[in-house]
């Protein structure tokens, strides 16, 4: 599938790996269009990328239904990529609210826009949807038990759905990256990487590279699932 002319939504397209992807994406003809929750943010994102942008929260479904009203009746490619983190600490220690939240955002938003999205690519016969999760859905480590349940959630939901929409000739990638040049551990009140390994680390731009090249893949051909990682990143799992 070419980029061009390809009408593309990022959720969580104001910064980070979206930003990322929505340049990319943009530079190579596709029309992009970018949701976030902080306007001031999103609103220069966009005038930036030279996208168009509706505000919303992916966790509300009224949000959901004014972003594919604003993007027209026609989708080529969903990228759920909003996603959050949620304090990091021991499930004993976390508030129910902080549960809800992290759950809410990494998970639930996702299955709200998979179900919108496959409406339309069934209907038109042909789509991608790429669900961008997280290597702690697949190893676990201390502090993160709510946000790696959702962030599995998001493995599995992908597998299913494809499952589902693979007869209708819409595709579905779920996209697992580690550490990267984002604001996740500012968020999670996590220490920052040092100068020296931010320098190893995926840049949005790169993760956008990956996307465009999942986007790009010949129709009749899917990856499920790809994972990505930096070499510096030694990961030792449980």
């Amino acid at each position: 599938m070419d980029c061009r002319n390809k009408k593309v939504i990022i959720t969580g397209g104001s910064c980070g790996y979206g930003y990322g992807m929505a340049k990319v994406l943009k530079q190579r003809g596709a029309e992009v269009l970018i949701t976030g929750r902080r306007l001031q943010v999103l609103e220069q994102a966009a005038k930036q990328l030279g996208v168009a942008y509706v505000q919303a929260d992916v966790c509300n479904p009224d949000d959901w239904d004014r972003v594919f009203e604003a993007n027209g009746p026609r989708l080529d490619v969903l990228i759920n990529n909003a996603g959050a983190a949620v304090r990091i600490a021991p499930l004993a220690e976390s508030s129910d609210e902080e549960i809800i939240s992290s759950v809410n955002i990494n998970l639930t938003g996702v299955l709200l826009g998979c179900k919108r999205a496959a409406r339309v690519m069934i209907a038109q016969e042909s789509g991608l949807i790429i669900n961008v999760s997280s290597v702690c859905a697949h190893y676990g480590w201390p502090g993160y038990t709510t946000y790696t349940a959702a962030k599995a959630g998001v493995d599995r939901l992908s597998r299913a759905l494809y499952t589902e929409l693979r007869p209708h000739k819409v595709r579905v990638t779920v996209l697992t990256p580690s550490w990267g040049a984002t604001d996740f551990s500012k968020a999670a009140n996590c220490p920052d990487f040092d100068p020296e390994t931010l320098q190893l680390v995926m840049t949005g731009e790169q993760m956008g590279e990956i996307v465009a090249g999942i986007c790009e893949t010949p129709d009749h051909l899917c990856f499920p699932e790809i994972m990505v990682q930096p070499v510096v990143q030694e990961i030792i799992p449980f």
